[in-house]
């Protein structure tokens, strides 16, 4: 007796361009484990319709009229709703993407994105996992739980990190580069990768986008 096929993937576009919403309808809606079950106009809409279907992913515009993107993901964070989020966007700043996802974003598509990329970004967030720019992000979620230090701890040196590696930290949680940390710490470049390289051994994570979002979670950004 064959197994009964998994459920499609229930998607709800939101976007203020209409072309480009009934564009993205064709091209998804040609994938049996897809469904489209609404368009959104906007971000008000965008609320109302994540939370009248309950859609699995939402494809969600970064630049809208009346809310924009993030507004519609905070505003469904506070309200609890379970769908995952996947902004479309012309364009992502490597500072914008520890933040967005901070807010409880699932994915990052630029919108020039081939669309088989989109249609695995689709796939991995629904999976659970995370995706930006052409990346699954793996052991993420553990890397946002990972236990604090004991607060007494904490006060003197947060999680055993240096003065320095501190300062770098807030640096990569601003999204800077190996060459920006270098001016401004006035360091070797082989000197920053040996910081970052204790850092990601003290933090527990492996890459630089999880050491942000680390930093975000643990209030060591603003330090």
């Amino acid at each position: 007796m064959r197994s009964p096929e998994p459920a499609p993937i229930r998607l709800l576009i939101a976007d203020d361009h209409a072309m480009f919403r009934q564009g993205l309808r064709v091209l998804l809606e040609n994938h049996t484990d897809l469904k489209i079950v609404g368009e959104a106009r906007d971000g008000n809409e965008a609320v109302a319709m994540t939370h009248d279907l309950s859609p699995d992913v939402l494809l969600l515009d970064m630049a809208m009229p009346g809310l924009s993107g993030l507004d519609v993901v905070r505003r469904l964070h506070d309200s609890g709703a379970s769908t995952r989020v996947i902004l479309l966007t012309a364009a992502v700043h490597r500072s914008e993407v520890p933040r967005v996802l901070a807010l409880g974003v699932r994915g990052v598509v630029v919108k020039d994105s081939a669309v088989e990329l989109l249609l695995k970004a689709i796939r991995v967030v629904h999976a659970g996992e995370y995706w930006v720019n052409r990346t699954v992000i793996g052991d993420l979620v553990r890397a946002l739980e990972r236990p604090v230090a004991e607060p007494a701890r904490r006060k003197k040196i947060p999680f055993g990190l240096t003065k320095r590696e501190l300062e770098i930290v807030r640096l990569i949680a601003a999204g800077s580069s190996n060459k920006d940390i270098c001016r401004d710490c006035a360091l070797k470049e082989d000197t920053v990768k040996h910081h970052l390289s204790s850092i990601f051994d003290k933090t527990g994570v492996s890459t630089r986008l999880e050491l942000a979002l680390f930093a975000l979670h643990n209030n060591l950004a603003g330090h």
